[in-house]
C-alpha cells in the first residue's frame, strides 16, 4: 500500500506535518490533518538536481 502513498510536507511554518496521500489526489487541494491549512498536491514529482559541470572543469 506504501507505493500508492505520496509524502508532501504542511507549507504552514508552524506545522511543517508529513502528510502521506494517495497518489490520487495529484493536483488537487487536501486539508493537513494536523493545522486544517489547505496544501495542493504536487501534480509531478520532481526529480533531484544534479550539480551543473563547468565548462572549466570538464576542459581542463
Amino acid at each position: 500500500m506504501a507505493d500508492h502513498l505520496i509524502r508532501i510536507m504542511c507549507p504552514n511554518l508552524a506545522c511543517r506535518r508529513v502528510l502521506a496521500v494517495p497518489i490520487t489526489a495529484r493536483g488537487k487541494i487536501v486539508k493537513c490533518s494536523g493545522c486544517g491549512k489547505n496544501v495542493r498536491v504536487p501534480q509531478t514529482t520532481v526529480p533531484p538536481a544534479e550539480p551543473k559541470k563547468s565548462e572549466d572543469a570538464a576542459a581542463g
